[in-house]
């Protein structure tokens, strides 16, 4: 198995993302490499730094990068040598199993849909955020911001994307679908929501438990919540703010803490033919070190193959 980082991406690179893959090969088996993309002049530099043995990576030179206020669409035409785009390159001709960034995400969601493809039959694919539970399991909401409108078609597809992941990447059996709502009765929420719900309320495809509210959210009764990306990035960036006030009042707490983005790494893009990871533009070495550890347990779970499967 070959993990494609792009060493280049994010606020910390390429110092956070050479750290992160130096954490992550201690962790990971013999005949798992990961494959430093980027200039490679500083990655061999940052290697160096850390006393780290290159031969213990393959490396891809590119001599472009891609910036946070590059347009998304255009990338790949203007900045075709971009470590982003060689990324992708290398993806499509699998030459690499995974590719994960910390950088433009705009651009990794373009990459996904026109490189190496959406899944025939998903409407539009989407990212998803883990939401710790007090009793040490994780959920999952979706989508937390690649579509910020949604048909109820859209919605009942991020349920069977939601599911698949659940259940194949944490192993959670028959996963609980709920549909975040202002209230558990099916004629409730806006007209999208109401018509999401007749959809899936007596659906085969997943366990549909009904509409959630909001207090729901790190509920136990709960493993995949389903929404709009423009509700779901709302909930996330306010579970991210809750996270860090507490942080800043100096409290410790073991479930609190479990609310660091470094846990995580990062989210995979579903719905596409290919293992592609979306991480946080401020992550740290921890937060590349697990995008990376998570990567490799996407692609051994093949949880592309099994959504292909699903939508034939």
């Amino acid at each position: 198995m070959k993990i494609g980082i792009d060493v280049m991406g994010g606020d910390f690179a390429p110092s956070a993302t050479i750290s992160g893959a130096i954490l992550a090969h201690k962790e990971l088996s013999k005949d798992i490499r990961i494959v430093l993309i980027g200039d490679k002049e500083q990655i061999v530099e940052e290697l160096a730094k850390h006393n780290a043995d290159s031969s213990n990576f393959d490396m891809v030179h590119t001599t472009e990068v891609v910036g946070m206020g590059d347009h998304p669409t255009k990338v790949f035409s203007h900045k075709p040598n971009s470590s982003i785009a060689v990324g992708f390159q290398l993806l499509k001709e699998g030459k690499i199993d995974a590719f994960a960034s910390n950088g433009n995400t705009g651009a990794m969601l373009v990459g996904s849909m026109f490189s190496v493809k959406v899944v025939s039959g998903v409407i539009r694919p989407c990212i998803t955020s883990l939401l710790p539970k007090e009793n040490g399991g994780v959920g999952l909401i979706l989508d937390v911001g690649s579509n910020a409108d949604c048909k109820p078609d859209v919605l009942y597809q991020f349920a069977v994307l939601g599911s698949l992941f659940s259940e194949h990447v944490y192993g959670v059996k028959n996963p609980k679908v709920g549909l975040l709502n202002i209230g558990e009765e099916p004629e409730k929420g806006n007209l999208v929501s109401q018509a999401a719900h007749a959809l899936m309320k007596d659906s085969k495809d997943f366990n549909f438990i009904g509409n959630i509210e909001g207090r729901d959210v790190f509920s136990e009764n709960v493993d995949v919540i389903v929404c709009d990306g423009f509700t779901g990035n709302i909930v996330l960036k306010q579970a991210e703010a809750f996270y860090s006030m507490i942080k800043r009042r100096g409290l410790s707490d073991d479930y609190f803490d479990r609310f660091n983005y470094e846990n995580y790494g990062g989210t995979p893009v579903l719905g596409i033919n290919s293992t592609v990871m979306i991480g946080h533009g401020i992550s740290n070495d921890i937060a590349v070190k697990n995008i990376i550890l998570l990567s490799k347990e996407i692609v051994e779970a093949k949880l592309a193959e099994k959504i292909t499967q699903v939508f034939k």
